[in-house]
């Protein structure tokens, strides 16, 4: 697992390691940085936890490298379940939060 803060290009082979067509991420929102490369979101969360980051701002996602970029993100992770968030499955109910995780994790991940 490693903390992205600036651009990177994410490396298919990391995906073909992990699940193979995907890699799991946590999206900080505030600070604009995201974690990449654990087995399990909470894992990810923890690890930006561990950083300062409050978990009202992390949100999981999966990308997935050999897709196009506007099919590369998927938004299905327990840690996103947030009833007092208003956030009630696993995916990001909210479109402009949604928009606001594509645009973090387009501008750090680059193909």
């Amino acid at each position: 697992m490693k903390i992205i803060n600036e651009s990177i290009s994410l490396e298919k082979k990391l995906a073909e390691e992990s699940f193979g067509d995907f890699v799991k991420a946590v999206v900080d929102i505030e600070i604009e940085i995201m974690s990449i490369g654990g087995e399990l979101h909470a894992d990810e969360e923890y690890l930006l936890l561990n950083e300062g980051s409050r978990q009202e701002n992390l949100w999981g996602i999966n990308i997935y490298p050999f897709n196009d970029i506007d099919k590369r993100i998927e938004f299905d992770s327990m840690i996103n379940v947030r009833p007092r968030q208003n956030n009630r499955t696993r995916g990001v109910e909210n479109p402009d939060l949604q928009s606001k995780i594509i645009e973090i994790t387009n501008k750090l991940i680059t193909n």
